[in-house]
């Protein structure tokens, strides 16, 4: 179906971007003033903290006029005693009697039209704490922002369980902002509107929902145009009365008790007795209350009891049912944990509303989406895709939910799920029997910007040898290649259809779809991608499928490609190791056994990554032709690379398929324990001849990366590349390098650079504190050291206990050249931090690295510290969902960017969108107009604020509860 017609709004000069698998953005300047600049415009949203003797205060500036704002001053004045405390961030603060004066950073200056800068500052005061009403910028008066209305859906409450047939009753509250009043109220399922109120009390009665999880939502808007939809409400609807539960998990800690409520989903015409008693596992837990229940015909939706009770001394999990004649049952998996374990008690809380059905995380075929909500733009262009970090994220999730519980089939099913759906079937890769593993590939440079792809195959360019096709052929017995794809459109909301073992199904196909995006270049941001199937027979896009957009070549033939994420199948490994240590830990490694050599398998086929994209030489490799190709090993670098791909023709007489690596290494995508693992722990030692021992060369040498690419003041800088711009081009005159590779402070992407957000520190460190808790490696430590010093003078625990940690980071100069026999100062390679986060995500990453190293090194304010960050987000961000907390979009004005398409080029995706010349993210996604969300949208790109979004990512969500797991095993 074409997308609806609408106003389209000019594409604005200035860009605000987003960072691949993260969340940060940078603003940056449209160039030029006019001649004549037009006046100011402004509006400046002003929010606090408060804990009865402080706050925060942040403050955003918005440019709401049509120049760019180069510099700004921003005034203000309390009424009260409020006192400024220190110097503020992204600002210097200055207070005079009541007046205060932010003047701006250097790098938040410039405010392009439209985009907006904050700053904030933290203050003392007593007695009152009134916000204040007048703001100046460069002398002129600002407006306040008009504030979207505030949307509360009080019923059905979370969890709630619903009879098939039965009328699901929703009620909401909203409150409008600056004086406007609220005009109506929409009620959502997901993106489906079920119905409208347009007067308070806002009530609809929801019929005919389907058995199955549900995800209900409020939409309010007000009378000045503005709209904001409530945090989701996950229900469930059963086949029939159904006994209702309150949570699936539940925490015992030993010698106490506990409690979880049950009622019944629908009214009955007589009394019923809800039974409910252990029906296995762990014996020392038993119901020593509300064993049996009443309900009648009136208080049937009155929740009552269950009271569970934990002797002294037992651990592991049991499974409670509660049953009622003609009634479907409620189980609770309850867990008995340490009497101390607080924060085991918090992992399992969190798992519970992670893995409940109707809260949204998970597809019915049990795949985890990128977040609960659908409108997300960042690497997946939206919330219902999933990625391999996704699945990689659920199985280490599923690993801790093995160490507390002893339960490891989860574990071995998130194997299973992420086998199934991620891993490319042989009828997925049909002609890797073809496969030439000396030649593996033709060349094709990568350009600098979208619009000079296509980009030339050229053949007369030498390519080195595969070395380790034939050694994995050999261990495993096939052509395939046994690596997770790295993106799939779960919902298919696109309409490919190349669900697994399918090829161009199309829009009626209802399992999830493998798609790709990014494939022009560095500076291709997701604004700027046109989506593809993996599996292109030219039934979408143009004449030839999309190929022609990417590849120029003399003809094109139907085929199939995969990309595969390093970061993910190592971090798939890891969490195998994990689950082997534990399970060994309870006598229990036989159950997962046959998993971890599963995970030994991928690691064989990981070691893709350590190669040159095009197997050439590694080292000093300058001209397509000049570079020499490789003769074997001297084509790997040992580092995780970006990505690895694989491909063929689709028809399987047609005798064709093609392997490449990555010459881009980035020191956020590194892992050192799980090449640790797969080099020094025997259950995951791959089968082939050399996996081992490369392996085992290439521990050592991202070790020696991170030693390399740690700054004077200890963060790790971007990476380095074997194939400068990615065509092998001349570097720049006096660039460092590191074994003959280029330092590139933003390998991979730069829009935005790749190395700006403080997450890829966090991933990353973690993963080397892991290792050196495991083994106690000096080097190793060396590198921690220096980085947790670094990062814990960047970190502030608010008196309240909210925090901030660095966001954006900013590099100058470059490191030593390397010299493993002695290693540089990097005297002149540096970090600043441009901005700070209160980021859930990040914090949780940042807070493991911190409990791995402080146990192992006894450094007690990595310890204190990371025990703040788990209570500040304990405490301050929790809701129905999980723990979250508001971010400011200021990049989605870019949903009206144009994407770059060759002229005279034309084609359609398959819902009919049009792909031509005047294409533009959103018109190529017509399926976003109809999100619940998109009004926020509409209103930003037509001059409003910047809309706010509170997200529920799983990655984020799995990893916070892994933090809180890994701090109850070591710290607690």
């Amino acid at each position: 179906m074409p997308p609806r017609a609408r106003r389209r709004i000019a594409r604005r000069a200035w860009t605000a971007v987003v960072a691949a698998l993260a969340l940060p953005f940078t603003m940056l300047s449209s160039g030029s003033t006019p001649a004549q600049a037009a006046a100011l415009q402004c509006s400046v949203d002003y929010k606090t903290n408060d804990w009865g003797s402080g706050f925060t205060a942040d403050v955003t500036i918005t440019n709401r006029g049509t120049d760019p704002i180069a510099g700004w001053s921003l005034t203000y004045s309390y009424a009260g005693n409020q006192k400024l405390s220190g110097s503020g961030w992204n600002g210097t603060w200055s207070q005079s009697g009541q007046a205060i004066t932010v003047k701006n950073a250097s790098y938040n200056a410039n405010i392009a039209p439209g985009a907006a800068a904050s700053t904030g500052a933290q203050f003392t005061y007593s007695g009152s704490n009134a916000a204040p009403t007048n703001f100046a910028v460069n002398g002129t008066s600002c407006v306040g922002a008009h504030q979207p209305p505030i949307t509360v859906l009080t019923s059905p409450a979370a969890g709630a369980v619903y009879s098939r047939g039965d009328a699901v009753p929703l009620a909401a509250t909203a409150a409008a902002a600056d004086g406007a009043t609220i005009s109506k109220v929409e009620f959502y399922d997901d993106t489906t509107l079920l119905g409208t109120d347009t007067s308070a009390p806002f009530t609809h009665s929801a019929s005919g929902l389907t058995v199955g999880s549900h995800s209900l939502l409020a939409k309010a808007y007000d009378s000045l145009g503005a709209s904001a939809e409530s945090t989701p409400v996950g229900i469930t609807v059963a086949a029939g009365p159904a006994v209702v539960a309150s949570t699936n998990q539940l925490a015992v800690q030993q010698g106490k008790t506990a409690t979880y409520d049950v009622k019944l989903s629908t009214q009955p015409s007589a009394n019923v007795t809800v039974t409910t008693a252990r029906t296995g596992g762990n014996a020392g837990l038993s119901v020593t209350g509300g064993a049996s229940l009443t309900f009648t015909p009136s208080n049937w939706n009155t929740a009552q009891k269950v009271t569970v009770t934990a002797d002294s001394s037992g651990t592991g999990a049991a499974t409670f049912e509660s049953t009622a004649t003609g009634h479907g049952k409620a189980a609770v998996t309850v867990t008995q944990i340490a009497a101390s374990k607080d924060y085991d008690a918090r992992f399992l809380e969190l798992y519970g509303k992670i893995t409940n059905p109707a809260n949204g995380y998970f597809s019915p075929e049990g795949i985890p989406y990128h977040s609960v909500e659908t409108l997300i733009v960042e690497a997946p262009d939206h919330g219902h895709e999933t990625t391999s970090e996704a699945y990689s994220y659920l199985l280490w999730l599923q690993a801790m939910y093995g160490k507390v519980t002893g339960d490891w089939t989860k574990f071995n099913g998130a194997w299973d799920i992420m086998e199934k759906f991620m891993i490319p079937t042989h009828a997925d890769q049909p002609t890797n029997s073809f496969y030439n593993a000396s030649k593996p590939a033709t060349y094709a440079p990568e350009l600098d910007t979208p619009n000079e792809y296509p980009a030339k195959l050229d053949a007369g360019v030498s390519v080195g040898p595969d070395p380790i096709a034939g050694e994995l052929k050999s261990a495993y017995g096939t052509d395939d290649v046994y690596g997770m794809h790295w993106l799939q459109d779960v919902d298919n909301v696109y309409g490919f259809g190349n669900s697994p073992g399918k090829c161009e199904a199309g829009p009626a196909d209802t399992g999830p779809s493998y798609i790709n995006t990014f494939q022009r270049g560095a500076q291709e941001s997701v604004w700027e991608t046109v989506p593809q199937p993996t599996c292109d027979a030219f039934k979408y896009g143009g004449k030839n499928g999309y190929l022609d957009l990417f590849t120029g070549d003399a003809s094109y033939a139907k085929q199939w490609k995969f990309t595969n994420a390093p970061d993910a199948d190592a971090r798939a490994v890891q969490a195998a190791y994990w689950a082997d240590i534990w399970a060994k830990q309870q006598g229990k490694g036989g159950d997962v056994s046959a998993t971890v050599g599963k995970a030994a398998k991928m690691g064989d086929y990981l070691r893709y990554a350590m190669f040159d994209k095009y197997f050439k030489k590694v080292g000093n490799c300058v001209g397509p032709a000049s570079c020499p190709a490789g003769t074997g090993k001297d084509a790997s670098h040992y580092l995780l690379s970006w990505y690895y791909a694989w491909g063929g023709a689709t028809d399987t007489s047609a005798g064709w398929a093609w392997r490449i690596g990555s010459s881009h290494a980035h020191g956020g995508y590194q892992n050192p324990l799980a090449a640790y693992a797969l080099s020094n722990y025997a259950p995951l030692k791959p089968k082939s001849t050399t996996g081992q021992a490369d392996w085992a060369k290439s521990l050592d040498r991202q070790i020696e990366f991170y030693r390399w690419l740690q700054s004077n003041e200890g963060g790790i800088a971007g990476g380095a590349t074997n194939s400068w711009a990615g065509r092998y081009a001349s570097p720049p005159a006096g660039k460092s390098t590191f074994y003959g590779m280029y330092y590139d402070q933003q390998p991979v992407y730069h829009d935005p650079p790749s190395n700006q957000w403080f997450g890829f520190q966090a991933w990353s460190m973690e993963r080397v504190a892991e290792y050196y808790q495991q083994t106690g490696d000096a080097d190793a430590k060396v590198v921690l050291d220096k980085w947790v010093d670094w990062a814990l003078s960047k970190t502030t625990i608010n008196p309240d206990g909210t925090y901030r940690i660095p966001s954006t980071l900013q590099w100058s100069g470059q490191p030593d050249t390397w010299n493993a026999s002695s290693p540089g100062s990097n005297s002149g390679l540096h970090v600043t931090v441009a901005d700070y986060t209160n980021d859930v995500g990040v914090a949780a990453a940042y807070a493991k690295t911190l409990t791995y190293y402080a146990d192992r090194s006894g450094d007690t304010e990595a310890a204190t510290t990371a025990k703040a960050l788990l209570d500040g987000m304990w405490d301050h961000h929790q809701d129905s969902l999980g723990i979250a907390v508001p971010e400011t979009r200021a990049d989605y004005n870019r949903f009206d960017d144009g994407v770059y398409v060759p002229s005279g080029w034309s084609g359609t995706m398959p819902n009919g969108d049009a792909i031509n010349a005047s294409s533009t993210f959103d018109s190529i996604r017509s399926f976003y107009e109809d999100d619940p969300a998109w009004s926020k949208i509409e209103s930003y790109l037509a001059g409003g604020a910047a809309p706010s979004f509170t997200y529920h990512r799983f990655w984020a969500q799995a990893d916070i509860a892994l933090a809180m797991g890994s701090y109850a095993e070591l710290l607690e």
